[in-house]
């Protein structure tokens, strides 16, 4: 059973989160917050697999709600609340640990997807939210753009041949469950290649390091902004041997 925080200043919308998550069975809402000051002490208290948090809330955003739970209760996984128009906020809240974005108008079942998707330990973008984060990077400029792909390309040239495996995987939105069955290796060994990663290219969260795979041009692409994957293979075995 996956156990959800949910937070929103509008008893509405916290209500409509709440009726779309009750349509699947393995989820469970365990508490509701109106603010983020709110949030932050329910989640502390309940400690949820995923808090769902609007990026705008009087008092203590959404943001900043995030930032704390991160470094707080950090098995709690974070997904962004977001409307058309936020996208400075959403770049924000990545900088902050969250690793799931979604638009409030969209479809029910990305809500339920995305959810499922961070509470497996993956990183989820809407493909609205997607669409609008490429636009924004592109937006710098043909020579800043060149230069933070560039820079993209060497960090991730650094990494083992292993390694760029993986990112590419969780580039495309895939769990370390999926990459382990699509790679045929143990899930701890895919777990611990991520958090070598992460050290390695300087990021603090997968959704940072998608960023960093998709500027690289490493993401595989396949599977991309559906947050699920075919899982083929099932085989899991230990890696054997890093190679550059």
């Amino acid at each position: 059973m996956i156990r959800i925080l949910i937070a929103d200043d509008e008893p509405m919308i916290r209500a409509g989160v709440r009726a779309v998550l009750a349509t699947d069975p393995g989820i469970t809402v365990v508490a509701e917050a109106a603010d983020g000051h709110e949030a932050v002490r329910l989640a502390q208290s309940h400690r949820p697999d995923v808090a769902v948090l609007d990026i705008r809330m009087p008092g203590t955003d959404g943001i900043e709600a995030a930032a704390e739970i991160r470094r707080t209760v950090p098995a709690t996984g974070v997904v962004m609340l977001t409307t058309f128009g936020e996208d400075a906020y959403i770049l924000r809240a990545l900088g902050e640990g969250a690793t799931g974005f979604l638009i409030k108008s969209g479809e029910p079942e990305e809500l339920v997807a995305g959810v499922r998707a961070v509470a497996d330990g993956a990183a989820y973008l809407s493909p609205k939210v997607a669409a609008r984060v490429v636009a924004h990077l592109a937006a710098d400029g043909a020579s800043a753009r060149a230069a933070r792909c560039a820079t993209a390309r060497a960090r991730v040239d650094a990494l083992t041949r292993r390694e760029r495996d993986v990112l590419g995987l969780l580039g495309s939105g895939l769990s370390n469950g999926q990459i382990a069955r699509r790679l045929h290796l143990a899930e701890g060994t895919v777990k611990a290649h991520v958090s070598s990663i992460l050290a390695r290219l300087g990021v603090d969260n997968r959704a940072a390091a998608a960023v960093v795979a998709y500027e690289a041009g490493a993401a595989t692409g396949d599977e991309a902004g559906d947050g699920t994957g075919d899982g083929a293979g099932d085989g899991a075995g230990a890696a054997s041997g890093e190679e550059r």
